[in-house]
This record gives structure tokens, sequence and C-alpha cells, in this order.
């Protein structure tokens, strides 16, 4: 079963919009209505809904790096610098990890794009 995608406001809408046309499962924090929301609450939103959180936002890799040194768990993290990957790329890397991976493969770890 292809994992879930979780995206944080920082996300540009034309990568939604590319995983949507690739038939990717994702849900933004924006259509969530928690975009407003503290950054450890949306990793915890996220983990909830089993959803992989991808974001692009330098302090929500700070809190998944924290989870990670402290043991509390959470569903996965992939981070992309905004400067260092194009749109198009993002979208085909994170296609290619939900199309691919299992939960087990994400739980608890950060992933970075661009492959």
């Amino acid at each position: 079963m292809p994992l879930k995608l979780y995206t944080d406001h920082h996300v540009p809408r034309a990568i939604t919009m590319g995983l949507r046309l690739r038939h990717v499962d994702v849900l933004t924090a924006y259509e969530d209505h928690a975009h407003e929301i503290a950054d450890t609450e949306l990793l915890d939103r996220a983990t909830t809904l089993g959803r992989v959180l991808f974001t692009q936002d330098d302090d929500l890799l700070e809190e998944a790096t924290l989870r990670q040194r402290t043991g509390i768990v959470f569903g996965g993290v992939i981070y992309a610098h905004q400067q260092d990957v194009s749109i198009g790329q993002c979208v085909q890397d994170l296609e290619m990890i939900i199309a691919a991976g299992a939960e087990a493969d994400v739980m608890n770890r950060v992933l970075y794009l661009p492959l």
C-alpha cells in the first residue's frame, strides 16, 4: 500500500498539484484546517493521520531531529530546501518515495530531497 503524504503551508501549490496529477494521496495543512498550528502539533497531526509530512520548513526539520534524539515517535518527515531542488524534481522524488516506500521505511526518519 503506498504511503500517504501531508504537506505543510510552506509547500508550493504546484508541488501538491503535480503529485495529485500522478495520483499521489496528498492532504495539505490548509485543507485540514491545520495551517496555523505549531510545528510540534503539525507533526503530531500528520502522524495521527498515518501520513508522512513533507516540508520545506527548517523549523519542522529541527523538530523531527529533536524527536529522533529523544525517542518521540513520529510518522516520518521528507524535507527539501526551497533553493536546492526544483518543483519538478520534488514531485518526481516524492512520487518515487510514496510509491515504493512502506510505513516502516519512513517511521521516525527524515528523508532529504533531492534523492
